[in-house]
């Protein structure tokens, strides 16, 4: 049997924005460029995720072979952190493009380092149905702060865990010219 809850204690649900990101294609890769090639190119992924997810105030929550989830407090500056570094893969000439999908919502945190619930789940399926060079959210998740962000209108799109369809955008940065 589990143990049973400390009298007193309680379950912590806060408010979090979360974003999966993913190589499309590198098992792919691996099979057909070898390990040593695999291995560097997720040298390179990981390297950049850190340097932008630490710019933004972003943090990675964990690795996930080819890909990462990463959490945050404020939304803009987390969607900023995934379309830099959907940009920043773009211009490596990564053989590999990226993908993300980005939610937020009320979490259960879990022994205070792992999250748990719908925003999560959601966030990861919207990575899934990301096409290469893609970032995918709830248009819900749009807000007038992301000045740095061009929200595209994909449309309303079943999503496995949901009852009724939800209403979806594509996100990227803003050309500076």
């Amino acid at each position: 049997m589990l143990t049973d809850m400390v009298p007193g204690d309680s379950v912590t649900r806060v408010h979090r924005i979360f974003a999966f990101v993913d190589l499309s294609g590198f098992t792919a890769y691996t099979a057909q460029q070898g390990d040593a090639s695999a291995v560097n190119l997720l040298a390179d992924f990981r390297r950049v995720v850190r340097h932008v997810s630490s710019r933004k105030g972003v943090r990675v929550a964990k690795w996930l072979g080819d890909g990462a989830m990463l959490v945050g407090l404020e939304t803009e500056l987390l969607v900023e952190a995934i379309v830099d570094i959907e940009k920043a893969v773009q211009a490596s000439d990564s053989p590999l493009a990226l993908r993300g999908g980005i939610a937020e919502g009320p979490v259960i945190l879990f022994e205070g380092d792992d999250y748990i619930g719908q925003a999560v789940n959601l966030a990861a399926r919207l990575c899934d149905l990301a096409q290469p060079e893609q970032v995918v959210a709830p248009s819900s998740l749009v807000s007038s702060m992301m000045v740095n962000t061009a929200v595209t209108e994909i449309g309303d799109h079943a999503v496995a865990g949901l009852e009724e369809p939800i209403s979806l955008v594509s996100l990227d940065s803003v050309e500076v010219r």
